[in-house]
């Protein structure tokens, strides 16, 4: 088989936070609160199927166990778990999320076969005055912030800021943090869905009952010191030209502006994810070419060789290091 772009049919998640604002990117959405389209993901809780070329209708989980590094590159796989290393999604939010944190992968607490869970957000969209919590406030100690959630003012521990679309958030395992409404994200992560949430604003969820909390779990593995987590404006000045928004031992991102032809190569290494955030092109290759719009993720394999991205638009790209 010649190695080719693959484009996935994302698994629609509903949440209680969710709204339907993923259609903009011609998505079908089921009925429903849709909160998050796992648009690449080879986990027990979602797993993508490929869209296009002779692999459409295979599961991410059947190409890795059919292809394995020939696709994926020699790091293409979690040490841990076997599998596709990372998760990618689009989150719309149209309630504020849980506050939440998420632990590493040495954590003793850890689900089995489960990898902890460094993430990072680009804000795509976001309504005025939207806001994220992200970290806690500076001199919040453990004792300081399981008083205050003991004492129902958790919120008065939390940084809030306010976000607008091109703001990038680098979010290592045990920053606490939580999407608030009115924003619209993508994601990229390690390939976990572990979640302790530490406050949920006493809503019920879907099932009309209050969801669960993980307090202690939350607290054993909150980085209180939280330096390791990273934001930043994204504005581009050059065209053709990567900017890097994240690097971590879990994956590297850029945000680069496409105007004309723009050549790159994949390397034997590692897989490419490209996400586009606005404008249009072509993603072409040897053997052929693909639409780019908005919201369209693309899983490049290792094997590909020389690409192109044609057209004008902005788009990221991750890959493991």
């Amino acid at each position: 088989m010649k190695p080719y772009p693959l484009q996935f049919k994302p698994e629609m998640k509903e949440r209680v936070w969710g709204g339907r604002a993923l259609e903009q990117f011609g998505l079908e959405l089921p009925d429903g609160s849709i909160g998050e389209g796992w648009m690449i993901g080879d986990h027990p809780n979602g797993t993508t199927k490929v869209m296009n070329g002779e692999l459409a209708g295979l599961g991410l989980d059947e190409v890795r166990e059919r292809f394995g590094a020939e696709l994926f590159g020699s790091k293409g796989f979690s040490e841990k778990s076997g599998r596709f290393p990372l998760l990618i999604k689009l989150l719309d939010c149209n309630d504020d999320l849980s506050v939440q944190v998420h632990p590493s992968d040495d954590y003793a607490g850890l689900p089995a076969g489960e990898l902890g869970k460094t993430e990072m957000w680009y804000i795509l969209d976001a309504k005025p005055g939207a806001k994220i919590v992200y970290g806690l406030k500076p001199g919040t100690d453990e004792a300081a912030f399981q008083a205050s959630i003991e004492e129902d003012r958790i919120m008065d521990t939390l940084q809030e800021v306010t976000v607008e679309a091109g703001d990038s958030f680098y979010i290592p395992a045990g920053t606490v943090h939580a999407l608030g409404a009115g924003v619209l994200v993508a994601e990229i992560q390690q390939n976990s869905d572990t979640t302790y949430r530490l406050y949920d604003y006493k809503r019920p969820g879907l099932d009309g009952k209050l969801r669960e909390l993980h307090v202690e779990d939350s607290l054993n593995v909150t980085d209180y010191e939280g330096k390791s987590a990273t934001r930043m404006k994204t504005d581009l000045q050059a065209h053709n030209e990567w900017l890097r928004l994240a690097s971590s031992p879990y994956f590297i991102t850029d945000k680069g502006r496409v105007e004309g032809r723009w050549s790159l190569q994949t390397s034997a290494d590692s897989f490419v994810i490209l996400i586009a955030c606005e404008g249009t092109g072509a993603l072409t290759w040897d053997e052929g070419s693909l639409e780019v719009k908005p919201g369209d993720c693309f899983l490049l394999p290792a094997s590909l060789g020389g690409y192109a991205l044609e057209g004008s638009f902005t788009v990221l790209r991750s890959m493991v290091p």
